[in-house]
Order: structure tokens, then C-alpha cells, then sequence
């Protein structure tokens, strides 16, 4: 069965068409994104902007058009915290839904952290015990803990890295007393958070989603993802703090000149190492392993799972 998938993100909005069935894994067969940044599209009451709603039905325009030409049989799409937090967020989509004829919802926070938990324990399997799972994305944080395929706790943050570098910095590099108050801002807002995942039990098996962290651990060392998603990858503690500090003083464009570090992500990435190493530090983590699987391939499955339930 030919699946789609349309990811209305806070920072791109993708598009990904998977050969589905139930027993297999999801076989990407065709993939189309556009950084949008629809977080920088907020105006200061925090409502989408008529350019940001115009580059989005664009996008949408786009998507349906593809996901036609390549024969999706099933669309599923969502938005995230960018539109879900908007002021306007439910009218945007509510256009879109009437004039696109496309089932477009916003995604809970909640919704987000366990289906991101749910890729990653189908892509590691049971054997890895308790996971602790971390997504940083766009607009929020979420982490998730638990035992099953469903989490035991599921937390999400407005501590995205797109919504992090627009509310927080004024300049690039920024200044280091700005750098010192989002540090601040951060690990109160995830401190708060500790002890409701901790009482379930330290995780047998840590785990970071998503592109910040994976930018963070190919700046680090990592292979690179020529080299394909069995190649294992992980994060240390002590390269993230190591990281957070020489991004600092970093204007973008030599961000952008690091290992596996593109452009339109190079400004986001030193938000993305604070919020990094407050998780690994406040939740005592050595170490995060990777997992090429996240939101979408957690919607994939949960559809399909309906499907063929």
C-alpha cells in the first residue's frame, strides 16, 4: 500500500510517500520538503502571517499534486507547533481542510511525544527495555518514557530550536548574556519536568530523534547519512556540553561549514546544542543513540496499524 505523509513542521514542511504493509517496515519511495520556517512567520500575537498562510497552501497545492502523480492511495496529514500554538492556527487549517479538500489537524503535543515513542520502539524493538526518548524540533521538545509501545509519560515543551532563536537571540553570534538566559530559561523549564519522568524508572536505553540532534552528533564524529540508517550513531555528554561552547561564539555562516550542517539549519543549531545538553545533563545521560525513525514513520505506523488492525 502507497502511504503519504504531509508534516506541516514549524521549520519545514514535508512530504513523504512510503511503501507500506502490515509486518514490514515503511520503504520511503519518494520524499519532497521546503524550509518554510513557519515559526519566523508569527507576528508578536503570535498569529500566522497572510505570507506564511499563502507559502503554506502553496506547499499544500504542491503535495497534493505529487502525492497524486505517485500514486498515494492513503494522505495523512498534521501540523505542529508552529501552527498548533498560532493564534489563528485552527483558521488557517480550517481554510485549508475547505479549500485543499485535505484532512489537515494540528498534532498535540502529547500526540507528537508518543507517536515519535512509538517509531522508535518498533525501530529498536523490545530488547532495548525502558526507553527515554528526546525530540527536539521546530517549536517544541518532547520527551517520552516507557516500557510498552505506549509511554508511560509523554512531555512536550515550547523549546523548539526555531522558536528558541526567534524569541531569544538578536544577533549572530548572539551575545553571551542572551546565550546565559536561554541556558537559564531552558533547564528551569526541563527541570520541572525530571521528576515526573524519573519516578517510572532510569531508562534502559536513551534515545534522541530528529535533525538537531543528528547535526549535533555528525559535527561530533558521526557518520554521515551517505552511509545509510544501520550505521549506529550517538551523542555523548561530553561532546554535546564541548559542542554548546564552540557553537557560541559562532556566527552562522561558519556553522554552515561544519560536517553535515546545512545553510537554512546553520542558525538554529547552537539553540538546538543548549537545549541537547540541558536533557543529557538534568536527565544524567552519557549518551543518546540515535534512531533514523521519528514523527512521521510513528504516523505511518500508527495508520497502518488502523488499517489492518
Amino acid at each position: 500500500m502507497r502511504l503519504g505523509v504531509l508534516d506541516v513542521g514549524s521549520n519545514t514542511v514535508h512530504l513523504l510517500v512510503v511503501d507500506a504493509h502490515q509486518g514490514a517496515r515503511p520503504l520511503p519511495a519518494f520524499s519532497h520538503k521546503a524550509d518554510l520556517r513557519l515559526t519566523a512567520h508569527l507576528d508578536d500575537s503570535d498569529r500566522l502571517s497572510a505570507e506564511g498562510e499563502a507559502l503554506l497552501r502553496d506547499f499544500v497545492d504542491e503535495a497534493l499534486q505529487i502525492a497524486e502523480d505517485k500514486g498515494v492511495e492513503d494522505l495523512v496529514a498534521f501540523a505542529t507547533s508552529a501552527v498548533r500554538d498560532a493564534a489563528n492556527g485552527e483558521d488557517v487549517l480550517a481554510r485549508i481542510r475547505a479549500d485543499k479538500s485535505i484532512d489537515v489537524r494540528a498534532m498535540s503535543g502529547d500526540e507528537e511525544a508518543r507517536l515519535t515513542f512509538l517509531a522508535v520502539r518498533r525501530w529498536f524493538g523490545w530488547s532495548s527495555g525502558r526507553l527515554l526518548v528526546v525530540d527536539i524540533g521546530g517549536g517544541s521538545l518532547e520527551i517520552a518514557s516507557g516500557i510498552d509501545e505506549e509511554p508511560d509519560v509523554a512531555i512536550s515543551l515550547p523549546l523548539g530550536v526555531a522558536r528558541l532563536t526567534r524569541d531569544r537571540f538578536t544577533a549572530d553570534p548572539p551575545p553571551p548574556e542572551e546565550i546565559r538566559d536561554l541556558r537559564r530559561h531552558v533547564r528551569a523549564e526541563i527541570a520541572r519536568q525530571v521528576g515526573d519522568v524519573a519516578r517510572y524508572g532510569a531508562a534502559d536505553h536513551a534515545v534522541a530523534t530528529f535533525k538537531t540532534f543528528r547535526h549535533l552528533a555528525r559535527i561530533a564524529g558521526a557518520a554521515p547519512s551517505a552511509e545509510g540508517p544501520y550505521q549506529r550513531r550517538a551523542l555523548s555528554d561530553a561532546d554535546v556540553t564541548d559542542w554548546a561552547e564552540k557553537l557560541a561564539p559562532m556566527p552562522s555562516a561558519e556553522r554552515a561549514g561544519l560536517p553535515g550542517v546545512s545553510e537554512s539549519r546553520a542558525e538554529l543549531l547552537l539553540a538546538g546544542a543548549i537545549v541537547a545538553d540541558a536533557v543529557m545533563d538534568l536527565f544524567e545521560l552519557t549518551e543518546l543513540e540515535i534512531c533514523p525513525w521519528a514523527l512521521r514513520e510513528g504516523v505511518i505506523l500508527r495508520r497502518l496499524d488502523m488499517i489492518t488492525g
